[in-house]
Order: structure tokens, then sequence, then C-alpha cells
């Protein structure tokens, strides 16, 4: 029966910038996928410090299907809705550069897209690390104490979510929306999907689509990540009342709780220290569950990783400047 249907063409786009390390892998990744139908990869590239735009052009002379274009900003959403732009298929399927795709990812979209008549499909960000600190990463990115309960995160059955890991989506959905909105640097993926929703469209999980994603690769790194993560959603928030709840509170409210102890403990009121105190025991501890199968010198980085993740989302919250994400007046 798979042999006699018909499978739609599909367009993948990703956005590239600084990508030396992972590009080539996730490119092969998409090219190979194991897919009846027609298949395009459009590359928006940014202006790369290192060989990226280099790789990507041989990539695309190895392979006619790879189609190389430029995204002088270097930003997220400007590379989508570039990469969009220059696609020609009814399906888009987002991917990142350093995501790898198993072989069945794009067929499983196709599918699950049809079934349920979703305008947008996706599946599980499985973070898997190289080093002992990514590993304690990818651990902390896949548990309800690290990243809350998210389904893209940490697993559980198909059905109707707020927002996918990355996404596959209808052309008619993105053109029904508008596209990706490029004043958000981050978190367009949620933002994205918000109004997609709200248009009245589906966005739909299913486990059956598992993408590989690579952790940051230092402390610094995730927790840049991490900062920048929160303050764009609270960007989010703003822009679309009543989108916050407790998940995303939760880091923000852990920080002040948090400062406001060591303050007290600072001016002599003891128990003040209990709430710094109590939050890093109860990292130890839950690093101590969920470390569970780590190598030792992964596991003894979870409580860090934890911590550095929960308290640099809460300050980039609380944080975000009033006019994170307004369009720039133009100059007289």
């Amino acid at each position: 029966m798979t042999q006699d249907r018909t499978w739609p063409a599909v367009s993948v786009v990703m956005p590239v910038l600084n990508e030396e390390r992972h590009l080539t892998d996730a490119v092969r990744r998409i090219v190979t996928q194991d897919y009846p139908g027609e298949l395009e990869l459009v590359l928006a590239i940014g202006p790369s410090r290192d060989r990226t735009e280099e790789i990507a052009a041989k990539l695309a002379t190895e392979d006619p299907r790879i189609v190389v274009v430029a995204n002088p900003t270097g930003r997220t959403p400007q590379g989508l809705n570039i990469a969009i732009k220059a696609s020609q298929y009814s399906i888009i399927v987002r991917v990142d550069g350093h995501s790898l795709l198993p072989a069945d990812y794009v067929r499983a979209a196709v599918e699950t897209m049809e079934e349920t008549g979703a305008d947008n499909v996706g599946g599980i960000m499985a973070a898997e690390g190289i080093t002992p600190f990514e590993q304690a990463v990818a651990r902390a990115m896949t548990s309800k104490l690290g990243v809350g309960n998210a389904r893209f995160h940490t697993g559980g059955e198909a059905g109707e979510v707020e927002t996918v890991y990355l996404g596959t989506f209808r052309r008619s959905a993105l053109e029904r929306v508008g596209g990706y909105d490029e004043t958000f640097v981050r978190a367009q993926d949620w933002e994205m999907n918000h109004r997609i929703r709200q248009s009245g469209g589906k966005v739909f999980f299913t486990p059956r689509m598992r993408v590989t994603y690579r952790p940051r690769p230092s402390l610094r790194a995730l927790a840049k990540q991490y900062f920048h993560t929160g303050r764009w959603r609270r960007v989010v928030g703003r822009e679309h009342q009543g989108t916050l709840n407790l998940r995303y509170l939760a880091p923000p409210l852990a920080v002040l709780a948090m400062a406001a102890g060591t303050v007290a403990g600072a001016f002599g009121i003891w128990p003040g220290w209990l709430l710094p105190g109590g939050y890093a025991l109860a990292m130890v501890a839950g690093a101590a569950v969920e470390g569970r199968g780590l190598p030792v010198s992964a596991w003894i980085r979870l409580p860090l990783v934890f911590a550095t993740m929960h308290v640099s989302w809460g300050v980039g919250f609380l944080t975000s400047p009033p006019g994170l994400g307004q369009p720039t007046p133009a100059k007289p």
C-alpha cells in the first residue's frame, strides 16, 4: 500500500550559523531520509565565523536537492522566513543545524499530519551528549526537574499540545499567520505555534518523531542559552496575555525566593538561609535520582547543571527589558 500511494513533496528548511561542527552530519541525515516522495533542503546561511559557508557550498555541489540562500542577519526567524520563501513544496519541515534526524522522521511527520489533520506536528527533542558535561545537560533537558513536563522534552502520549520542537508545517498554515515573527530572536517556535492555534489550527505531538539534539558544550554557553530563553519567554507572555503558567513562573519565583533568603540571612535573620540552602539540597537530591545510569563524571555535574538552567532562565525572565521584541523605531 505504501508503494501505491502518492507521497507529497517536502521542503526541509534549516537556518544555519556557525555550525561547522555539526552541519555535515545534520545534512546527511536529511538527504538520506527513508521518504518515498520528493524532497529538497534549503539552507539559509548566516555570516558565520567558521567554515560553515564553505561546507554548505560543498554539500550543495554534491546534491542538486540542496539549495543555499543567504541570511544576512544570521538570526533564526529571518533565516526561516528566507528559506521558506525560497522553498517550493506544500509541506515545510524545520530542522536546526545541530539536529540529527532519524531515517523515518519525514515519513512519520507526513503520516501524522495526514492522520490528524494538524497544521504542525513535532516530536521529542532527544538531547544526547558526548562529553561528561554534555551528558549531564542532556539528562537535565529530558527530565521534569530540569525543564518541567513539556512532552517534547520528556516524552508522553501523542496528542494536541501548545508547542512542539522544530515542527513540520503545512505551508498554508504558515501563510495564514504570516510566517515567523522576526522580532522574536528566541522563542519564535512557541510564538508561531500560539498564532497557529489562535487561528483555529492544530499543533500535534507524536513520540514517533524523535530528533537527536546536541546540548551546549560548556557551563557558560548553557547559562547564556537559558538566560536568553527566559528573557524571550517573558516577551511572548507580554505579547500574548494569559499564556504564562506555573511551569514558566517557577524559575523566576525560585530566584526571587533565594535572593530574599540570602538578603535576610546576610542581615542576621538565619532562617533566610533555608531558602537557598534548601534549593541546593533539592538539586543534589534530585540529581541523585535523575542521574541514575550516568557515568560518575556526568553525575557529579548534574546539580550544577540543574541550578544553572533554573537560575539563568529565572534571571533572564526577571530582567527582560520592556522594549525587548519591539520593532526599532525608524530614525527621523
